[in-house]
């Protein structure tokens, strides 16, 4: 939109934070998150899991990533999910706003995966019926805005191949139970050349369960070299 167009637009019709409510000036006015509601943020910050990216003391293995498979070989999550990053993700998810995802990619810098040569970004893929009732795939309107900050292109070569309860009130084993063979390669798609690093995306990273599942599919499909990246971190509820 011309500039001129876009701040008559702003003057009849000021865009405001989501979250804050505060007003946007021009330059913020094509987001939905205030650039001070964004520094709010936590980020996840090391010591943590060289794998799991979990930051927490360890001491031996990390029992979080120990059953997950060989291909799936760094996962990191960009912010905690508090401090209204949790909010921003309900908009993603709930609330019919799609465009948030430009907002929470901003959040996750491209050096948070460093790739080697070849890579694409996955996402997550929903059941057609969570699909039809949201509209669309919050996992992949976050990797379009990604790619256009990487300049990484997005495969779409994972499908549900089964509906899955939540996973929001499950237990971590009840969690790994629920997606077990939830992922197939879609029909016709494969994932050569065996070289390319593929990057799951998901809006929030609990147990990683969903990833795990995600890349045991990609791996028995051929993929050697499988990242995986979120914008939010959950704490681990205490289900003892």
């Amino acid at each position: 939109m011309p500039s001129a167009l876009r701040s008559i637009e702003q003057l009849l019709l000021p865009a405001e934070c989501l979250l804050c409510h505060a007003l946007l000036v021009e330059r913020d006015a094509d987001g939905v998150v205030c650039p001070v509601c964004r520094h709010r943020w936590r980020p996840v910050r090391p010591p943590w899991c060289e794998r799991c990216g979990q930051p927490e003391p360890h001491f031996g293995p990390c029992r979080l990533c120990a059953e997950w498979p060989a291909a799936l070989t760094v996962v990191r999550s960009a912010v905690w999910l508090s401090d209204g990053a949790r909010e921003a993700v309900h908009a993603l998810k709930y609330r019919g706003l799609p465009r948030i995802a430009e907002d929470l990619a901003v959040a996750m810098p491209g050096a948070l995966l460093p790739t080697n040569g070849a890579a694409v970004l996955v996402p997550i893929p929903l059941a057609p019926k969570r699909l039809r009732e949201r509209g669309y795939n919050q996992s992949e309107a976050l990797a379009r805005a990604l790619s256009r900050l990487w300049r990484i292109p997005v495969v779409d070569v994972l499908v549900r191949s089964r509906e899955t309860a939540t996973q929001t009130a499950l237990t971590p084993e009840t969690r790994l139970a629920n997606v077990a063979g939830a992922f197939a390669p879609r029909h016709g798609c494969g994932v050569n050349p065996p070289a390319t690093t593929f990057v799951l995306v998901d809006d929030v990273f609990t147990t990683g369960a969903t990833l795990a599942e995600a890349a045991r599919a990609l791996e028995q499909a051929g993929a050697r070299t499988i990242y995986g990246v979120t914008f939010g971190r959950a704490v681990i509820p205490d289900f003892t």
